[in-house]
């Protein structure tokens, strides 16, 4: 019996942008306008990369996650 989780893929602005093809002001404006999920880690911001991914896909937006 195996048990896996499904752990998210977080990526900085930078690392997001660079994967994506996508402009690091438009990863910021996703984020300021709480269409992605996202972690804040003192000053920085980590990107899940999934929901980027399905928000690119789909336009479907997401809350932030508190933290």
């Amino acid at each position: 019996m195996s048990d896996f989780f499904d752990v998210p893929i977080f990526k900085t602005i930078k690392e997001t942008a660079e994967t994506a093809k996508l402009s690091s002001y438009f990863i910021r404006q996703l984020i300021l306008q709480n269409k992605i999920k996202f972690v804040k880690s003192g000053t920085k911001y980590l990107i899940n990369f999934e929901s980027l991914l399905k928000y690119l896909n789909t336009g479907e937006t997401t809350e932030k996650i508190q933290g």
